[in-house]
């Protein structure tokens, strides 16, 4: 037997502790608590935090869709049924007394842009400076940013290791995580 096999029968020997992902940062704004995640591309602290997280990313797919063409198409008829719902209800003279508009109309001018991290909620102005700009504060955007970087690494790592070790080494956790199921990042 040679000397190297031998080790781990000696006296005072340890067994090297399972790695562990390190502590981070949760990336939900208002939590940012430190905790240790259960899996390695965790971005959220809890399934409180995944919840909230789920429930602005569910918004801003609203709010894009209230933007687009079909969106703006499908609320206008909707407008226009509850007009006629109102009319019907109360009557053609009371309507007609109130004034043919609803509402009022934005300045296009204007456009106001919510942040793009998961959990903020701030509006902001686009300048003219920086026409691409989506994150509301530095904070935010370098936030997201560190995540950004370590899913990509880690897909750079799982990548590595299913070419080295092939696919049937690879395990199925590892092989989700290669797919695009598993990693969307969101548009920044």
């Amino acid at each position: 037997m040679a000397q190297n096999q031998d080790l781990c029968k000696r006296p005072g020997f340890q067994v090297p502790a399972v790695r562990r992902a390190r502590v981070r940062l949760c990336l939900l704004k208002g939590c940012e608590r430190e905790f240790v995640p259960e899996d390695p591309l965790s971005r959220y602290c809890g399934v409180g935090c995944s919840g909230e997280a789920r429930r602005w990313s569910q918004r801003e797919a609203n709010r894009r869709y209230r933007a687009s063409e079909g969106g703006r198409r499908c609320r206008r008829e909707q407008a226009c049924r509850y007009r006629q719902r109102v009319k019907e209800r109360d009557g053609c003279a009371a309507a007609a007394a109130e004034g043919a508009c609803e509402g009022y109309q934005k300045d296009p001018a204007e456009k106001n842009v919510c942040c793009q991290r998961p959990g903020c909620y701030e509006h902001f102005s686009v300048s003219s400076r920086s026409p691409l700009q989506k994150f509301c504060s530095f904070l935010c955007r370098q936030a997201l940013r560190r995540v950004l970087l370590r899913e990509r690494r880690w897909r750079a790592y799982f990548a590595a290791r299913a070419a080295a070790f092939g696919q049937r080494a690879v395990s199925a956790r590892f092989r989700l995580a290669l797919s695009d199921a598993y990693f969307r990042p969101p548009r920044c």
